[in-house]
């Protein structure tokens, strides 16, 4: 941007030269590409599938559906791209359809620039300003969209209905020589869609029996869910056939690219009462709590299992940690694995079960993925736990097992200081020998979490029992609890 031209003239003896936003993207990415510049920043685990997709579409100027299930990224993918346009563009002073100083489409500008010529005032526009996005809902109509008829307009003007001039236009001519993002398009009625034909391939558009050639220049992006498909609606097969590009979207590869994902869009608060410490096996934990939702019977796979479960329950997390801290006065604190139990409000709003989930309740589902997630995860630090074993066959559990079998039991309070807390596992010395041995790497700081990690497996793995108390979580024998109970 040049902020000393003002004018239409001065912008033509500058050398300017128009584009299409097509153009400008494809350009503007050609000079990533060859820098090694980043395209999409941010979008993890995308590198050798989707990114490459989207690159190919823009060089080919297409428009772009992104189809995949929820919390896949598809409107940050979609907000991304105005990085790819240049930072700013002239537009017609006055223009509601930011009209090109040397290429006007609107009857405004045409205007201007015939009474005006060379004087015509011009502005600059930035890049940020240039994003239009509209969800597609039921009661979206063509007006929204398209535009309508005036009529205070033309009684102001004092017009005749049958001039151009008595139109109002809707979001998208608005949006010319912009990105225009329509989220879930499934859901936008077939009328309505049938309204963007032309728009998308002949560049008029219809309204109230006006026809007008406008040759809007816009870059559009589809969203849409494929659960859409079957529950509510469908995209009607001549505007898939207009649309360039459909690309597919998918979830994180791994838990090494989920972690990555949920650290970068955690809710960062500067202002917590303490330090908490989060181990990695807790954020390894939480992350293949997703993994095993979207494999689960309970849950409907159609659904998808969002990112932003993962992103939630590890605010969830950190917070229960912060809560117990500040009960407790202490300026520092470590998640403890009881602490998942804090995540199971960000679990349950985030899953759509199928029947026999919603028979067995979505808390029970929440603590079965849990318990998934702990057993998968234990036979990667520990040896694994047989179900059955020989006479006389020892195993490495065998020391932890014989203390409960006999001690009483043993409590893990929620709001225990961390003192407290520490205490309490560190009685059981067959556990510190346990971990020592199969984990002498592990930092200090962990030791205590990768302690209660074992004793969860162990009831995963129907080693040992544990049952709610009032104030916590009490582990005990599992044949000791039998017996009580006859």
């Amino acid at each position: 941007m040049n902020a000393t031209i003002k004018t239409l003239g001065q912008l033509r003896k500058a050398g300017y030269v128009s584009k299409s936003i097509k153009i400008e993207l494809r350009d503007n990415l050609i000079v990533a590409l060859k820098n090694e510049l980043p395209t999409f920043p941010g979008m993890h685990g995308y590198e050798q599938t989707v990114i490459p997709q989207l690159e190919r579409a823009i060089l080919s100027k297409h428009n772009i559906n992104l189809l995949g299930l929820r919390g896949q990224g598809k409107t940050r993918i979609a907000r991304l791209m105005i990085n790819l346009l240049d930072e700013y563009i002239p537009v017609v002073s006055g223009s509601e359809m930011n009209d090109d100083p040397l290429n006007p489409i609107s009857r405004y500008a045409q205007d201007l620039i015939a009474e005006h010529g060379d004087k015509t005032p011009i502005y600059w526009l930035h890049r940020s300003e240039r994003f239009f996005e509209k969800l597609a809902t039921p009661d979206v109509t063509i007006a929204d969209l398209i535009g309508d008829i005036d009529p205070i307009k033309a009684s102001n003007l004092k017009l005749n209905y049958s001039d151009e001039r008595v139109l109002h236009f809707g979001m998208i001519p608005r949006a010319n020589r912009c990105i225009f993002v329509i989220n879930e398009l499934p859901d936008l009625q077939a009328r309505i869609q049938v309204a963007l034909f032309n728009i998308l391939e002949e560049g008029d558009i219809q309204i109230r029996g006006f026809k007008l050639r406008l040759p809007l220049d816009l870059h559009f992006v589809f969203t849409a869910n494929p659960e859409d498909y079957t529950n509510r609606g469908s995209i009607v097969t001549p505007l898939k056939d207009r649309i360039g590009s459909q690309i597919l979207t998918h979830y994180a590869p791994d838990i090494n690219t989920a972690k990555t994902i949920t650290n970068q869009e955690a809710e960062k608060l500067e202002n917590r009462y303490c330090t908490v410490h989060v181990p990695e096996l807790a954020k390894d934990i939480l992350e293949q709590i997703a993994f095993e939702a979207r494999e689960s019977e309970y849950i409907d796979h159609k659904s998808g299992v969002s990112a932003r479960m993962s992103i939630t329950a590890y605010e969830n997390l950190v917070s229960t940690a912060e809560r117990r801290a500040i009960l407790n006065g202490e300026n520092k604190t470590s998640v403890r694995f009881s602490d998942l139990m804090g995540m199971i409000p960000s679990i349950t709003g985030k899953v759509e079960l199928v029947y026999e989930g919603e028979q067995e309740g979505t808390a029970f589902v929440a603590n079965h993925l849990i318990g998934e997630a702990t057993k998968t995860l234990f036979l990667t630090y520990f040896p694994k736990i047989e179900k059955l074993k020989k006479q006389d066959q020892e195993t490495p559990y065998d020391a932890v097992l014989n203390w409960f079998f006999e001690a009483d039991a043993l409590e893990l309070t929620d709001e225990a200081s961390e003192k407290v807390y520490f205490n309490a596992l560190q009685a059981i010395e067959p556990l510190t020998s346990l971990i020592a041995k199969y984990q002498p790497r592990v930092a200090t700081k962990d030791i205590p979490f990768l302690m209660e990690f074992v004793l969860w497996a162990l009831v995963e793995f129907k080693q040992l029992s544990k049952k709610r108390t009032a104030d916590g979580m009490l582990f005990n024998d599992m044949y000791d609890n039998i017996i009580k109970g006859l």
